[in-house]
């Protein structure tokens, strides 16, 4: 084999490791991760935007991430900052982790609460509509056919928003807590372009 026909191999080799199961990125200098209105150093420094909408398109079109690569330009690198930048991502991606994970949790939990008030204004409403029949003053009957009426759909209300909670809204956040947990699980390499 040729020379010429190995380096193309072995070019060919790196392009498909650097695009199988993996998230590659091409920046040209450390701060196209950072936002441009942080001047703190990169241990501090908030996270671009512009960053993470790629980082979580990328994510969407890769399968199950291992690996976030970030392609810098040789004569750009400096080891020790990628050290310092990798801890701030990593630590970054594991408290947007955290937080995702307390939020989903506090949904279900506030869902919860709303379903069991919800059942206990129906039981109410059923006492409610028992207790009404052996009543013999009409103005108190009309009072808990009031409170009978309106028991009803608070109670169908409070039940199905509790339920809805817990089923459905803490599933809408499961797109960003399933980013956020495997970019925390994620190992972070930069690498020469």
């Amino acid at each position: 084999m040729a020379i010429k026909e190995v380096e193309e191999k072995k070019d060919d080799n790196e392009s498909l490791n650097l695009r199988h199961g993996n998230i590659s990125l091409v920046l040209h200098s450390y701060s196209g991760i950072f936002s441009d209105f942080d001047p703190r150093t990169y241990e501090e420094r908030g996270i671009s935007d512009d960053f993470l909408t790629e980082v979580k398109r990328a994510v969407r079109e890769t399968k199950g991430v291992t690996e976030l690569r970030l392609l810098m330009p040789a004569q750009l690198r400096k080891s020790h900052e990628e050290i310092k930048i990798k801890k701030r991502l990593k630590d970054y991606f594991r408290k947007r982790f955290k937080d995702e994970e307390e939020k989903i949790k506090k949904i279900k939990k506030e869902g919860i609460k709303w379903f069991f008030i919800g059942s206990l204004i129906l039981v109410i409403s059923t006492l409610l509509y028992e207790y009404k029949g052996r009543v013999d003053s009409s103005s108190f009957r009309l009072l808990l056919d009031f409170l009978f009426i309106i028991s009803q759909p608070a109670g169908w209300f409070t039940f199905w928003e509790g339920l809805g909670k817990v089923f459905i809204v803490s599933r809408e956040e499961l797109p960003v807590y399933d980013f956020y947990k495997k970019m925390s699980n994620a190992n972070i390499y930069f690498l020469n372009y």
